[in-house]
C-alpha cells in the first residue's frame, strides 16, 4: 500500500511525524511504501508563514525533505506499478500554513486533482478545511480540531461535521479531531485494514 503525507510551509510536526510513527512500525510488519509529497523538492519548514512569527526571532522550526512532488503524481496517478504511481492512502495534516493562500492552494488543487484516483483520503486537525476547500468532504460527516472548529468549519458548508468524535470515518474518507487524534485514527485505520493484532489490539 502506497501512503502520500502532503507537505506544506507551517505544517503542524505532530500531525505528520505521529501518523509517519504509526507508518514505521508497521512497515516492519508489511511492506508498505511512503511518498512525501510537496509543491518541488525544497525543504518543507514547520515554521508559520505568518510575518509576525517571523519577527520574534526564533530559531527553532523543522525541516523535511519532500520525496516527490505534486506535479510528479498527478501526471503518474493513472500508474498502478510503481512507488511513483497510483497513490492509495493520501494524507492530508493540519498546520498553521493553512491560513495562508500562497502555502496551501497548491495543496488545495492537488488534492482535488488526485482525490478520484486514491482509495482513502485522510486528514488530521484543521487539515479537514483543506478537504473540505478541495470538495473532498462535500455530503460527507467529517470533524476537526475543536479549538479552530469555527474557523475550519465555516470553510464549507457541504460537510456534515461532527462535533463530538475523536475521528470519524465516512466511506473511504477519515478526519481526526486534534494533533494527537491523528494518531488513534492512524492505529484505527491500521486496524480496519491489516487487523487489530498490528495496531496494539
Amino acid at each position: 500500500m502506497h501512503f502520500a503525507m502532503l507537505l506544506f510551509p507551517g505544517f503542524e510536526a505532530l500531525d505528520v511525524f505521529g501518523s509517519l510513527e504509526v507508518l514505521n512500525v508497521l512497515s516492519e510488519r508489511k511492506q508498505i511504501y511512503l511518498s512525501l509529497l510537496a509543491s518541488s523538492l525544497t525543504p518543507v519548514s514547520t515554521q508559520s508563514p505568518d510575518p509576525a512569527v517571523h519577527r520574534i526571532g526564533s530559531i527553532c522550526a523543522q525541516e523535511v525533505l519532500p520525496t516527490g512532488t505534486f506535479a510528479d503524481f498527478l501526471k503518474s496517478a493513472p500508474a498502478t506499478d510503481s512507488v511513483k504511481g497510483k497513490i492509495d492512502v493520501l494524507v492530508m495534516p493540519g498546520g498553521a500554513g493553512t491560513r495562508f493562500p500562497h502555502a496551501i492552494d497548491p495543496v488545495i488543487e492537488f488534492v482535488r486533482g488526485i482525490a478520484p484516483s486514491v482509495k482513502y483520503i485522510m486528514s488530521v486537525c484543521n487539515g479537514a478545511g483543506v478537504l473540505a476547500r478541495a470538495g473532498v468532504l462535500d455530503g460527507r460527516r467529517a470533524t476537526t480540531n475543536k479549538m479552530l472548529w469555527g474557523s475550519t468549519t465555516a470553510l464549507s458548508g457541504e460537510v456534515r461535521w461532527v462535533r463530538e468524535a475523536r475521528w470519524v470515518a465516512d466511506g473511504n474518507v477519515w478526519t481526526s479531531s486534534g494533533v494527537s487524534a491523528g494518531i488513534d485514527m492512524m492505529l484505527a485505520f491500521v486496524r480496519e485494514i491489516y487487523g487489530k493484532d498490528l495496531a496494539g489490539g
